[in-house]
């Protein structure tokens, strides 16, 4: 299936990254290298530190609260909850790694603020990135366990990176205007991260979406992490597609919330100097 999805970012947003993409690439590997500088293993520990999770929470879940995932009158067997679980907080680590590294973002490098040139919406887009190719280390090893546990793989994995999309676009527009905010208000780090830890609870990672009161289900249509969380595990782990309806309708969403977010930075970056 080809999907042209060209049409979501402005020509000249997208122009600007593609003519950094080399310096973006840079930035990339140094944040990922500056993660480990120093320790003996460096970038083993981003295989090392998801798989031990992974194991914990098989443990945990499976082997002492043996806990199940109910869909209507259907329950997975104990085993399954902990790679269901995982692969709902593979799109919400990368959601929150993103929304609370912004926050310090730009106040955290004050000598490249005072370079006019500098491109400081790029850094938004590196932390993000660095994000991404961690979290594929964790669909690789989702894929894995379900292999092992299950004796299945899905057959809807090639639709990973549309599930991604929404993702990636919604992470990108808070992170530009959290970064941007972030100068002008020094608090909004715990603020963030209080709201963060919110839509942990409010999103169907520990419990399925189904399990929700009536009267709360507003809370999941106005929610994207829902609907990304459950496209996360309908193609991971259940080998269904997309609900195309819903993803067509986040994926515009959000992308208005990322040219937004690319707007407004743009537009207050111009005051970073003299604040910082």
């Amino acid at each position: 299936m080809s999907v042209n999805l060209s049409f979501l970012l402005p020509k000249s947003l997208k122009d600007n990254f593609w003519h950094r993409r080399d310096l973006i690439v840079e930035l990339t590997r140094r944040e990922l290298s500056q993660r480990y500088r120093g320790s003996y293993l460096g970038m083993v520990w981003t295989v090392i530190i998801p798989l031990v999770m992974l194991l914990i929470y098989t443990f945990v879940f499976s082997l002492v609260f043996k806990a199940r995932w109910q869909t209507g009158d259907t329950q997975t067997p104990p085993k399954e909850f902990a790679l269901i679980l995982f692969a709902g907080m593979t799109p919400f680590n990368v959601f929150s790694e993103v929304l609370n590294r912004s926050t310090s973002l730009i106040i955290g490098m004050p000598n490249y603020v005072k370079k006019v040139v500098f491109p400081l919406e790029v850094y938004p887009v590196v932390i993000l990135i660095a994000a991404i190719i961690t979290s594929l280390i964790n669909v690789i090893l989702i894929l894995v366990g379900n292999l092992l546990i299950m004796h299945t793989l899905s057959k809807t994995i090639f639709l990973i990176p549309l599930a991604y999309l929404p993702l990636i676009l919604l992470s990108l527009g808070l992170g530009w205007f959290m970064s941007s905010l972030g100068v002008y208000i020094r608090d909004l780090a715990q603020v963030v991260a209080i709201l963060v830890q919110i839509l942990f609870f409010v999103s169907p990672i520990l419990y399925p979406a189904s399990l929700v009161p009536s009267s709360f289900k507003f809370i999941f249509w106005i929610n994207p992490l829902a609907a990304i969380v459950e496209s996360f595990r309908q193609v991971l782990l259940w080998g269904e597609s997309l609900s195309w309806t819903t993803w067509v309708a986040w994926t515009a969403i959000t992308a208005i919330v990322a040219v937004m977010g690319y707007t407004w930075f743009m537009v207050t970056k111009k005051g970073f100097a003299d604040v910082i």
